[in-house]
């Protein structure tokens, strides 16, 4: 039975989810609009519109999960729609892990300074290396959602089911290393990911940091734009890292079954869960001109006065 506190926290996270799907709308909006006419697509627009597009979907279908847990939780103790749901769930949680990855590898490749061999021959190379990485996204977030939407049921009808007295103890030991594989599975699945997304934003962080100092050595003032712009982009960063690293603990504890179903505490996870793709959106909303030109023009339309002809 959900409490009053856990069900207050998935309406939270109802809402937040809403609000993801309207900033990952506008992102969608903005890199395909930017891409339409043009033979070759930018690069940058490409993974925008597929991180902006699975993060999208992921919403929506956790709105759904969220609206369906509140007013009939009884539903996912049916076969097929608890494997149909942990199966999108897995698949998209995937995809935008690693869409966000390429995002800041991509960032990192594109924007820092550094003098090695192999950062000069990525940055040669990065615009046909794109597609290429969104193709094995794709292809590992599927690879990774297969065996684990094929186990998942079990070790939830298992754990679920009447134990009987002569044998329990020996199922139980079974189940538990069944689980203990599951999460082991998924933890090596997010490992790489979670890899390419921190190590690229340290770097790209210490990047333009030193630039930021060595503009200040030479007395550009803090005043400057291109100052101004570089602490912006550390922020932006800063807050990518953040947002990264606490999406992949929150995910971690609620794959690793810590807390109870619907219990107070996983509530609180689903919650910051829920908070940090949002989040991750609005500060790429931020930080980026042309996807603050598509809501500006919306606001400027209603609010535009309705101008009278007079006779």
């Amino acid at each position: 039975m959900m409490t009053p506190f856990a069900l207050l926290c998935l309406s939270i996270a109802v809402i937040e989810s809403l609000a993801g799907v309207l900033g990952n709308g506008i992102i969608l909006a903005a890199s395909t609009s930017s891409c339409i006419g043009s033979k070759t697509w930018p690069q940058y627009d490409m993974i925008m519109i597929s991180l902006s597009s699975s993060r999208l979907i992921l919403q929506l279908w956790a709105t759904l999960d969220f609206l369906i847990s509140i007013f009939y939780e009884p539903v996912f103790s049916k076969r097929n729609m608890y494997i149909v749901s942990e199966t999108i769930f897995t698949f998209l949680i995937y995809s935008s892990l690693w869409f966000g990855a390429w995002l800041s590898v991509f960032c990192c490749i594109k924007v820092a300074s550094f003098t090695q061999h192999f950062f000069i021959w990525l940055k040669l190379r990065i615009a046909r290396l794109v597609p290429w990485m969104l193709l094995t996204s794709w292809l590992c977030s599927f690879t990774a959602a297969i065996p684990f939407a094929l186990d998942v049921y079990s070790v939830h009808e298992n754990f679920t089911s009447p134990l009987s007295m002569t044998n329990s103890s020996a199922r139980r030991t079974t189940w538990n290393d069944r689980l203990t594989l599951l999460i082991y599975l998924w933890s090596a699945s997010t490992a790489l990911p979670l890899i390419l997304s921190v190590v690229p934003n340290i770097l790209l962080i210490r990047s333009l940091w030193v630039h930021t100092r060595e503009m200040q050595n030479n007395a550009t003032g803090f005043g400057d734009p291109s100052l101004e712009a570089h602490m912006k982009a550390i922020k932006s960063i800063c807050s990518f890292f953040v947002l990264f690293v606490t999406y992949f603990i929150c995910l971690l504890v609620l794959y690793s079954r810590v807390f109870s179903l619907f219990s107070d505490k996983e509530s609180m996870c689903i919650v910051i869960m829920a908070a940090c793709p949002t989040g991750h959106t609005m500060v790429l909303i931020w930080s980026n001109p042309k996807f603050q030109e598509l809501p500006a023009r919306i606001w400027h339309h209603t609010k535009c006065p309705v101008r009278t002809i007079s006779m």
